[in-house]
């Protein structure tokens, strides 16, 4: 196998002028987003010193996804998808200035910065639908994968960088300046999105309400391969996302010193880029569904030997392994959604798939930080990861088709 061929697909960088530039926005978008991730659990943490107020971090975030979300992708198949991508990128760095301001002026209650970050979440419920339709809408279809592996190496990318940065920052300028490098962030991500044309969707519109919302139900429960993915990505993130342990265990093992605490979000984005990175082979494989149930057993495989391990650097060479588990799971689910679903469908699906994507790790982030509390962190990671491989494994054996090409 020639070395073109093992390396990243970037095919989509020159088919599709829109695609790239759309690609630069959302780089540097997911940098902001991720340095105010951090931001906040540092922030939370050291108003609480608790693990269960940085899990409820997971939970606002969470809450406005699943409440909003599959209405979201019914008013996102009725109307145009870029506009209303626009006007949620507003939303999100309008959140980040606010974040900003308190984080300047400080004495504010831990529960009004949990609400900012639920508000912000909501409007990226309507953002990521929305979003979520311009790859195959950009893109033939046998570049899909090529495309959203290139999204998913430039998200692992900056999971690698805005941690570190963050971290940087906060001991050198505070969280303020974070937060406000975050609003930044978006008015990159708007500008690679303004100049695509306008993308209402192809078929017949959504109906209004409840009723287009049942309808994209009804589909993701009649289509077992789709359904199948999602419910490997849950198994994945719900019964086993470690995050909200890490500055437990930041604390123990360096000092609870803030240019640490990125290191293990580090750690499982060098897995994902350098996973993604030799994807070549895997997107050009037409068995996304086998190539997702190996990379989520892996990651939950990964997470078991992390928890038993007691050297924190063996247990950050697992976390890389973790995260080159699930890269690979994460860009095959997406492949199989978009490939898979009619572009009528494909806001509300999407938005499902936002859901799991997004508020599947900030539920698990409540579940580990919870069972954390009640045991121990290393018997929260043990246990997750266990009952994601039980998971993973059931629905490999009950769902054939995954399987298949």
């Amino acid at each position: 196998m020639s070395l073109t061929r093992t390396l990243l697909d970037t095919r989509p960088l020159h088919t599709s002028p829109a695609f790239r530039r759309l690609l630069i926005g959302r780089t540097v978008s997911v940098l902001g987003g991720f340095m105010t991730m951090v931001t906040v659990m540092y922030q939370v943490w050291a108003m609480t010193a608790s693990t269960a107020w940085t899990g409820a971090v997971g939970l606002a975030q969470a809450l406005p996804l699943v409440v909003f979300g599959l209405f979201a992708g019914s008013w996102v198949d009725r109307g145009d998808r870029r506009r209303i991508f626009l006007t949620a990128t507003v939303g999100q760095a309008a959140c980040s200035v606010l974040l900003a301001v308190q984080g300047f002026t400080g004495h504010v209650p831990v529960a009004a910065v949990l609400a900012l970050v639920a508000v912000q979440s909501a409007f990226g419920a309507l953002g990521a639908p929305a979003q979520g339709v311009f790859v195959p809408r950009l893109l033939p279809k046998e570049q899909v994968a090529a495309g959203l592996a290139l999204n998913q190496v430039a998200g692992q990318s900056m999971m690698l960088l805005g941690p570190a940065v963050a971290g940087v920052l906060l001991g050198w300028l505070g969280i303020g300046v974070c937060y406000l490098l975050d609003a930044l962030s978006f008015g990159v991500g708007f500008y690679g999105a303004f100049g695509l044309p306008a993308l209402p969707p192809e078929g017949e519109p959504s109906r209004a309400g409840l009723h287009g919302v049942l309808d994209g139900l009804r589909f993701l429960a009649g289509h077992r391969v789709v359904r199948g993915a999602l419910i490997t990505d849950l198994a994945a993130t719900v019964l086993s996302f470690p995050v909200s342990l890490f500055p437990l265990v930041n604390a123990e093992r360096f000092g609870d010193d803030p240019r640490t605490l990125g290191l293990f979000l580090s750690a499982l984005a060098v897995g994902g880029i350098a996973a993604t990175a030799l994807s070549g082979p895997v997107t050009r494989l037409a068995r996304p569904g086998l190539v997702m149930l190996c990379g989520a057993g892996t990651w939950g495989g990964a997470l078991v030997l992390f928890g038993m391990s007691t050297d924190p650097w063996v247990g950050l060479g697992l976390l890389v392994v973790a995260g080159a588990g699930d890269a690979v799971s994460v860009f095959s689910r997406s492949t199989i959604v978009q490939t898979r679903t009619p572009d009528a469908l494909l806001g509300r699906v999407t938005a499902a798939e936002t859901i799991v994507g997004q508020a599947g790790p900030s539920l698990g982030n409540v579940r580990g930080g919870l069972l954390a509390g009640w045991t121990s962190g290393t018997a929260s990671l043990i246990i997750g990861g266990l009952l994601c491989l039980l998971a993973v494994g059931a629905v490999g054996a009950t769902t054939p088709e995954l399987r298949e090409p």
